[in-house]
């Protein structure tokens, strides 16, 4: 299988995002779309995003104010959705977009065990 770290793709007219056929296992638990630290997404499996990034956002303290500001980037916006098994498309809110400053056209690259979304003018 090849490995694939970069891929550009248009938008169909209801917001769906068609992931790449060697990548679409990936995500066969489902997908988690959230805002970046930047004008950007990120889009997690639901596997890695439960066991990676929940564990991280969980704190043995109330008062831990910064992992209290992660879980309000991560979590204001978040979407879940499944995957579409037969065409490999999952639709992405059309506020998450917005955030991102993204219409048609989306550059995404994968960061570590998640991708990072953006649009083509912001591709730096």
């Amino acid at each position: 299988m090849a490995s694939v770290d970069y891929f550009e793709r248009r938008l169909d007219d209801k917001r769906r995002l068609t992931i790449p056929t060697e990548i679409r296992q990936e995500f066969e638990s489902g997908v988690v779309a959230t805002r970046g630290f930047g004008q950007y997404l990120h889009l997690y499996p639901k596997n890695i995003w439960d066991r990676d990034v929940e564990a991280a956002l969980q704190s043995d303290s109330i008062l831990d104010e910064g992992t209290a500001d992660l879980n309000v980037r991560f979590r204001r916006g978040k979407t879940e959705a499944e995957l579409d098994q037969k065409q490999g498309r999952v639709t992405l809110e059309q506020h998450l977009l917005d955030y991102a400053k993204i219409d048609r056209d989306i550059v995404a690259v994968r960061v570590g065990r998640y991708w990072r979304l953006m649009a083509p003018e912001l591709d730096q």
